[in-house]
């Protein structure tokens, strides 16, 4: 009786003591407080590149008159880059640090930005391409270590509300992006002014007079990446001077044995379905973004007006984020996921088939939904594995980028068409970001029904 007394006690005082530590668990350890602040203004980083270029897909179009489908291949080049270096960075991190990630991704987004200037004194195209896509190297770079570094910055148990809190600074770069894209870029450009009907004027100029403002409106999309490449190097030379935590694990496996691991233990199938999610995922995210242009002029509404409405659409994205990560203290992350797909499908239906503004702000509404999908579906795929596993997997995660390369062009197909189903093609195209959620949607419900995922 009194051996059972004590055995009780003695259950209840580590019962008590287990939720006393859980309750003092901090978010971000004290001792890595600076450099978790420097990794988190890396995020915002990667966001305006992001949400500066989206738009420039309509850009592109009309001052070098070109199709939507091969003014998408922006797209193809920019988040073609990280499907290239996403595993060679993780192989760098993996042989050296976080920290040297870090710095040559910072390096090859400055490389980038600055080929914008030769770029628009050629007036080609395709050198446009070549930048975006060494500006991608650096962000695939960056992306690869910044993440799973954020990670690592403190207990595993408050790792995914760490990224989510570190990712919700993200939506500030966008946001600053896309403020950049629509006062400075696409409200100045002489391409895109209209006549008193509303159509656009440059079109029906004679060569001569579409060199000169051809020439005036690549200037004007040049100096945004001109001024980031500054400020990238200036942040580059900042982390190369404070002292950063080195990498954790010192466990060495070969990189055959993780791909392997990866690609074939059972044990590794959440992360294998995670990157398939992950590569939706981004591609309807770039979809609505980019296209929510299209979808306003096809209402009549002008470039940098619809831009307007994609800042709208990202302070959303925003809130939702800061949102979704206070709730993920007490609903599991695999279920609000599964939540927040539903709501996409749900707004992306009313993309399709609703007509007019509604239609628009339904686009808009998708992106609260989408706000904490890439961090969760990060967090949940690379739960529970070991360093260099780790390291590996991020890669495949930022890999699944290309999604945001491949579908674009394919929208832009659609959109090309001009009607579909006996409606405009650019609604129809949206069919698209619809299959991506329905997707996520059942990552979601396996990751907290049959993976058992603890978040």
């Amino acid at each position: 009786m009194i051996l059972a007394k004590n055995h009780s006690s003695a259950l209840i005082m580590a019962s008590v003591s287990f939720q006393n530590t859980k309750k003092k668990e901090k978010l971000v350890p004290g001792t890595v407080l600076i450099p978790f602040i420097l990794i988190t203004i890396l995020f915002p980083l990667w966001g305006f590149a992001n949400d500066i270029t989206n738009p420039l897909v309509a850009a592109f179009k009309t001052v070098m008159e070109i199709s939507n489908a091969k003014a998408a291949l922006v797209q193809f080049a920019f988040y073609g880059g990280y499907a290239t270096m996403a595993i060679p960075a993780a192989l760098i991190v993996k042989k050296y640090s976080y920290k040297t990630g870090v710095l040559l991704g910072l390096g090859l987004y400055a490389t980038g930005a600055f080929l914008f200037y030769p770029a628009a004194q050629f007036e080609e195209f395709g050198f446009f391409l070549v930048a975006y896509y060494i500006l991608t190297f650096g962000l695939a770079f960056l992306e690869t270590t910044a993440n799973p570094y954020i990670l690592s910055m403190g207990s595993e148990e408050t790792a995914t509300r760490r990224l989510n809190f570190a990712q919700s600074f993200n939506p500030m770069g966008s946001l600053i992006g896309m403020f950049v894209a629509s006062r400075f870029i696409l409200a100045a450009l002489q391409s895109d002014e209209r006549n008193a009907a509303g159509a656009l004027i440059f079109p029906t100029l004679p060569e001569s007079g579409k060199l000169a403002i051809r020439a005036h409106d690549l200037v004007v999309i040049r100096n945004p990446y001109l001024m980031i490449g500054i400020v990238v190097l200036a942040i580059a030379i900042i982390i190369a001077v404070v002292k950063m935590p080195r990498n954790k694990s010192k466990i060495t496996s070969k990189t055959a044995d993780v791909f392997k691991r990866l690609f074939r233990e059972k044990t590794y199938r959440k992360y294998r379905e995670g990157v398939i999610a992950q590569v939706f995922y981004v591609g309807a995210q770039i979809m609505c973004w980019t296209f929510i242009i299209q979808y306003g002029e096809n209402l009549g509404l002008t470039k940098a007006n619809s831009q307007n409405y994609n800042i709208i659409a990202m302070i959303i994205f925003l809130s939702g984020r800061f949102i979704g990560t206070f709730l993920m203290k007490y609903i599991h992350a695999g279920k609000m996921l599964t939540f927040f797909a539903a709501g996409g499908i749900l707004t992306i239906l009313g993309t399709i088939f609703v007509q007019g503004m509604a239609g628009l702000w339904f686009l808009i509404l998708t992106s609260l939904f989408m706000s904490i999908m890439f961090p969760t579906i990060y967090g949940i795929s690379l739960r529970g594995m070991q360093d260099d596993d780790a390291k590996i997997g991020a890669a495949g995660l930022v890999m699944a980028i290309v999604g945001g390369a491949l579908m674009p062009p394919l929208q832009g197909l659609i959109i090309d068409q001009g009607t579909l189903l006996f409606m405009p093609a650019v609604r129809v195209s949206f069919i698209l970001p619809l299959i991506s959620f329905i997707v996520i949607a059942i990552f979601g419900y396996r990751t907290y029904k049959i993976h058992f995922v603890t978040l």
